[in-house]
């Protein structure tokens, strides 16, 4: 049931699009709706928007058969602007009606079809001439020629590309169920109208039984008449022709072949040029590449030469037994030596934290301050620290300084004074204890000397090895009447020597 619905409303459908296609004026306006399309009609009717099934009318002509009007259409109860429609219109409806009967009925079968041979619109019965072919639809014109045609009907093609007046071919045999019949086709290329313009007419004129016997009996006599020579001749004209259009085609065959020949060697060229390009690239490349691999061995050895030195400098900074701490201008870690590990405590993993969150022996929570300091004036600072184990560093903050004189952080050495410090510690005592004895001396000299003034008896003092008097107190100077200086000025050596002798 559901087949013979969509068979009956596919039939619907062809008749009334058949009818609008015929009612509707030039450049009128037809709506479909969303499930509705235009079938075979698409020549019909220009797509203006296929979203909104908006179609135009156009010029070209479409015949209508009459019988396929619904019967109410030709109901006598017509509305009054039919009516009174002016008696020009109606001549020219039935003008135009019966133009369609005669081209139906009594003209030629005729096809209009496209520059590539695509058919358009058939009239009159065709059906001796072309023939569907099985499987998928073709309307083409030339897969559609029955056998004996599509040859004449390629070169009448080709021979309307070049102007727009009609070719004939005449008696053209061919066959319809398996009967011989002879036809005589017209094709020309549409100059005008606009619509039509470049299309291709195609007129199919069945030959007269009369003179289809006249061609088999001047086939049968050809060998004893003037019309089989006649026929020979034109055989043989329709031959040459025929091998004219052959040479025309191969002709342009050649000359197709050889532009592609031409594009080819063209494209050969510009490969050869592309190749040529890409083995200098190549050849670039690979003068690249070594250079590379000349930079990548020097690179090598930069490297190689860098951590040599690298290693080397650890090795120097460990052997000075110095601690010594980098810090960049954030004051985080950047690298220590081994001595550092006897003051804070720092490992490998520490290196780019800030020095404040290091844990220290040392009583200086004025480093932060002092290093940032020297950052910024560029003044180094050395401070004696302690610490809490009673060890004694000397304390140097300076610049650190890049090879271009860039200021990038702050080296902190730390010296260990500890031994020095105790010496100066001991030295400060000794000196303490030497003052307190040098004091006591003193004390006594000055007890001595004020005995040996106050004396009442005569006191010399000499020198034991020269004999010369060295003091003299003052009883003894007012005692024998001589001054102090004509003391000293005497020597008792000779005379203690002779006494000891």
């Amino acid at each position: 049931m559901s087949q013979f619905v969509d068979l009956f409303r596919t039939r619907n459908a062809k008749k009334i699009i058949s009818l609008f296609s015929y009612s509707l004026n030039t450049n009128g306006i037809l709506v479909l709706g969303n499930a509705e399309t235009l079938g075979n009609f698409n020549d019909v009717f220009e797509n203006i928007d296929p979203k909104l099934k908006l179609y135009k009318r156009t010029k070209l002509q479409f015949a209508s058969k009459l019988s396929n009007f619904p019967s109410y259409f030709s109901n006598t109860n017509i509305n009054t602007t039919e009516v009174t429609m002016t008696k020009t219109k109606v001549t020219e409806n039935i003008q135009t009606l019966t133009d369609q009967i005669i081209l139906q009925h009594y003209s030629p079968a005729s096809v209009l079809v496209n520059d590539s041979g695509d058919i358009i619109y058939i009239t009159g019965r065709t059906g001796k001439y072309l023939e569907p072919l099985a499987g998928k639809a073709n309307w083409n014109i030339l897969a559609m020629a029955r056998e004996g045609l599509q040859q004449e009907l390629l070169i009448a093609f080709r021979k309307t590309n070049d102007n727009f007046k009609p070719i004939t071919i005449k008696d053209i045999k061919l066959e319809n169920d398996g009967l011989p019949f002879f036809a005589n086709i017209t094709v020309q290329r549409i100059e005008s109208p606009e619509a039509l313009k470049n299309m291709i007419l195609v007129i199919f004129n069945d030959v007269t039984n009369l003179h289809q016997q006249e061609i088999k009996n001047a086939k049968i006599n050809k060998v004893d008449s003037i019309g089989d020579l006649k026929e020979l001749k034109m055989e043989l004209s329709k031959s040459f022709e025929e091998l004219k259009n052959t040479k025309e085609q191969m002709i342009i065959s050649q000359e197709e072949l050889k532009s592609a020949n031409e594009e080819l060697q063209s494209t050969n060229e510009e490969l050869q040029s592309t190749n040529e390009e890409l083995t200098t690239s190549k050849e670039e490349m690979q003068s690249m590449n070594e250079e590379l691999q000349t930079v990548n061995t020097e690179l090598q050895r930069k490297i190689s030469e860098f951590t040599q030195a690298n290693t080397d400098m650890k090795n120097l900074l460990n052997s000075t037994g110095i601690a010594t701490l980098f810090l960049d201008k954030e004051l985080n870690i950047r690298r220590f030596t081994d001595e550092v590990n006897t003051i804070f405590k720092i490992r490998s993993t520490d290196l780019g934290r800030p020095i404040n969150e290091i844990v220290t022996d040392l009583i200086y929570p004025e480093m932060e301050n002092h290093a940032a300091q020297v950052i910024k004036s560029l003044i180094t600072v050395e401070t004696i620290i302690s610490t809490k184990d009673a060890r004694w560093f000397n304390i140097r903050i300076m610049p650190y300084r890049t090879i271009d004189d860039r200021i990038d952080g702050v080296i902190i050495t730390f010296f260990n004074i500890t031994v020095n410090k105790k010496l100066e510690i001991e030295l400060k005592e000794a000196n303490k204890l030497i003052q307190s004895k040098q004091k006591e001396i003193k004390e006594s000299e000055i007890e001595y000397r004020n005995f040996f003034e106050s004396a009442k008896e005569g006191i010399i003092i000499l020198n034991f090895s020269t004999g010369s008097i060295i003091d003299v107190n003052l009883f003894l100077i007012r005692l024998l009447g001589y001054s102090k200086e004509q003391f000293l000025e005497k020597n008792m050596g000779n005379r203690i020597v002779s006494r000891y002798h």
